[in-house]
């Protein structure tokens, strides 16, 4: 929640004689003029333009009423009780607070407004709280412009307006005694948009630490299996796959993580991507903490041997040496597998070390200068492919995980991926050929037609050849299947059968990665990156087949 963000909170009654007037004000002055020395110069709007809305007809009171004036955003809950001990039967008042009109998350106090103005009505309702102040105390008596006086002496609703303003601003909470009954709670949530929907390409990482917490973060079955496989390299399909969780259940998961911060979506890491600086590279430049925070992010830990070049087994006096050196080296090993598992990639040049003994502990990390790293992310651009990029900044790259170098600037927003789509151009797209006719089977009838026949059922069964004839039938029938079996199993007829399996898989939707497959994402709206998951084909292939369709325009953004 953003700090000071309430700006004066003020308590307006409305007198059936004097009309509208303000009783409390925090700060003084904000509302109406004032001469205490501690007062604003010039208040934040006119509070007699606002009037009309602070006390409203009946019809809008007891709802929350927001207005904006003077770029401030008025936020309160008019609050009318209509009882025959007031004059006129009624005693109207609000209790309202005023922030800027910029505030986006302004719905939070408009909750915290409505809380105490339903508050302030129950404690009237009871034992006139706030209509006891008035009694001897002659608040209606002065006309004059000046009223600063009334402000404080003791008054409980002054005190509440100044303890709430304080705390809310301070602590975004508070707990206030009313009387020996009452006591007010009133904590500031922030409204969060709703969550994006959640694809199966996308990689979630985490953003906190799941070790820290004191207590799991949830007792769904689905949460529990699918946490120990995010890490930032696994795709949302990829997670449901390895956890033996439903994908819809998973994309729930997940969309509730996003939803509370708990962790951010990226787009798949590829060496064939495309990567290149936003206009917030600059901020990357000149802030020393981020930077700092990169190298300690992107380094890959570098271990290095110290001992002869060659290993030899010392035997008879030196077996026991040999033996604790096993050991030495053994812990060592199982050292260097933890941090290569903790760094995901090590660096090819490390792979190169010496041979096996003791770690050097002032050699175990390596230091990125902050120049290299700007150097690095500086030089991605449009039309350079990553793995190109890696060639040729192998000598710059030394000791930095790449993957992590630029998940780190897609986390803080100086980097982007660059997409692929493909939209048709045309709509006639070359579809493929439908299946020979000798080849397609009648569902209605197991019994093979004869050419020529176009009467029903009935027709045929009443019209039924003589027995000499329907052999002869039969004979040519088989005849003819023995022929097509024939051109089957000849010399190529296995291609030819692959080829008619295919295109019976592709007319019956049952091979994605066919037309029928790739037609819906053809549109300029889904990234290669979908396409693949979906088809479960690699990028190269999926950017052949879209191709091969005809008419289709294949493009970056």
């Amino acid at each position: 929640m953003p700090t000071r963000a309430i700006k004066a909170i003020f308590f307006t009654r409305f007198h059936h004689e004097k009309g509208s007037r303000v009783l409390h004000q925090i700060p003084e002055g904000s509302i109406t003029s004032s001469s205490s020395l501690s007062a604003l110069r010039t208040p934040l709007f006119s509070f007699d333009s606002a009037t009309p809305y602070l006390i409203p007809t009946q019809q809008f009171c007891d709802h929350l009423l927001t207005f904006c004036v003077n770029h401030y955003r008025v936020i309160g809950y008019p609050v009318c009780i209509r009882e025959g001990r007031y004059s006129r039967n009624e005693f109207i008042f609000n209790w309202s607070i005023v922030v800027e009109e910029s505030l986006a998350d302004w719905v939070a106090y408009g909750e915290v407004v409505r809380k105490v103005g339903r508050l302030l009505r129950g404690l009237e309702e009871q034992g006139g709280f706030v209509s006891g102040e008035e009694d001897g105390m002659a608040v209606w008596e002065d006309d004059s412009e000046d009223r600063t006086w009334r402000m404080g002496g003791g008054s409980k609703v002054f005190a509440l307006c100044e303890m709430l303003l304080e705390d809310l601003n301070n602590y975004a909470e508070c707990m206030i005694p009313i009387d020996d009954s009452n006591t007010i709670n009133l904590k500031l949530f922030p409204t969060r948009p709703p969550p994006p929907p959640i694809h199966a390409h996308q990689v979630p990482i985490l953003t906190i630490s799941l070790s820290s917490l004191s207590t799991p973060i949830s007792s769904d079955l689905t949460f529990n299996r699918i946490l120990p496989y995010i890490n930032g390299i696994h795709s949302v399909a990829h997670i449901a796959q390895l956890a033996d969780a439903d994908l819809s259940l998973t994309r729930k998961a997940i969309q509730h993580l996003v939803y509370y911060g708990c962790l951010v979506l990226l787009d798949v890491f590829s060496f064939a991507a495309i990567y290149a600086p936003t206009a917030e590279i600059g901020g990357f430049i000149i802030d020393e903490a981020v930077k700092e925070e990169c190298v300690r992010y992107v380094r890959v830990p570098r271990v290095r041997w110290k001992g002869p070049s060659t290993t030899t087994t010392r035997m008879g006096s030196e077996a026991s040496a040999a033996g604790s050196s096993r050991d030495s080296r053994s812990s060592v090993s199982s050292n260097a597998s933890t941090a290569s598992a903790q760094s995901d990639t090590l660096s090819a040049t490390d792979s190169l070390a010496s041979p096996p003994g003791p770690l050097s502990p002032d050699e175990d990390t390596h230091d990125t200068p902050h120049e290299t790293l700007i150097t690095l992310y500086t030089s991605l651009r449009q039309g350079l492919p990553l793995r190109q990029w890696v060639i040729d900044n192998l000598e710059l790259l030394r000791g930095i995980d790449v993957r992590r170098l630029i998940t780190f600037g897609i986390i803080k927003g100086f980097l982007y991926r660059i997409h692929k789509y493909a939209i048709a151009t045309s709509t006639n797209i070359a579809m493929p050929p439908a299946p020979p006719t000798s080849l397609q089977s009648n569902p209605a009838s197991t019994a093979p037609s004869t050419h020529g026949n176009a009467a029903s059922d009935s027709s045929t069964i009443r019209n039924q050849p003589p027995p000499h004839h329907r052999e002869s039938a039969a004979g040519a029938n088989l005849q003819h299947q023995s022929s097509v079996a024939s051109s089957l199993f000849a010399p190529g007829g296995e291609r030819r059968l692959a080829d008619i399996t295919r295109l019976d898989s592709i007319v019956s939707g049952e091979e994605m990665g066919g037309a029928e497959g790739l037609m819906r994402f053809l549109d300029g709206m889904h990234c290669f990156d979908e396409i693949c998951m979906e088809v479960g084909v690699s990028e190269k292939g999926v950017e052949g087949r879209v191709k091969g369709l005809g008419d289709v325009q294949v493009f970056s953004r």
